[in-house]
């Protein structure tokens, strides 16, 4: 087996979502990822549409440049739109189209701990992990349900890491009741 060396071996965090719309609580989690997981850098996976939600409140652009600008001073965060080149909405296809593209990364997939409760109705959700270590971060009133939920029971505790921490509690859903 070869030995990767470090210096073409990256690793980057991945946070997918619809961003309907972007807030601190995704750049807090991202700084916060950079800082404890040591990552080279996060994409910010802005997706036209989540299969399991409503259609999103704003259109894709304004989502995009939003993502955008509350990013703009950060230098390791990067917001891309790919769903064209991948032709899906689901996280395994993301994550297998970008492991295919970046053979030498570690890949680590961050997301709320409210996602972990539903974690299992995501499409192959028991293959991400061979593609991306999971990466779940605190959030107020899911600590308990997301630590029994099936995913948390299911899947091995190798493959993903739960991170506390402060939490900023806010949420796309509850911005968007103030639009």
């Amino acid at each position: 087996m070869q030995q990767k060396s470090k210096k073409n071996y990256n690793k980057i965090g991945i946070l997918g979502g619809t961003f309907d719309p972007p807030h601190i609580g995704h750049l807090h989690i991202s700084k916060l990822a950079l800082k404890k997981l040591k990552l080279n850098k996060i994409f910010w996976i802005v997706t036209k549409q989540n299969p399991l939600k409503k259609k999103p409140h704003f259109n894709k652009t304004i989502r995009i440049n939003l993502s955008k600008k509350i990013t703009n001073k950060e230098k390791k965060i990067f917001v891309k739109y790919i769903d064209n080149n991948i032709k899906t909405y689901s996280t395994f296809g993301l994550l297998k189209f970008l492991k295919k593209k970046n053979k030498n990364t570690e890949l680590y997939f961050l997301m709320g701990a409210d996602n972990l409760v539903n974690f299992h109705k995501w499409e192959k959700w028991k293959k991400i992990p061979s593609l991306a270590k999971l990466i779940v971060f605190a959030r107020s009133k899911y600590k308990n349900l997301s630590l029994t939920s099936i995913a948390a029971k299911k899947l091995k505790k190798t493959d993903w890491l739960y991170i506390s921490g402060k939490k900023v509690d806010i949420s796309s859903s509850l911005i968007r009741k103030f639009c």
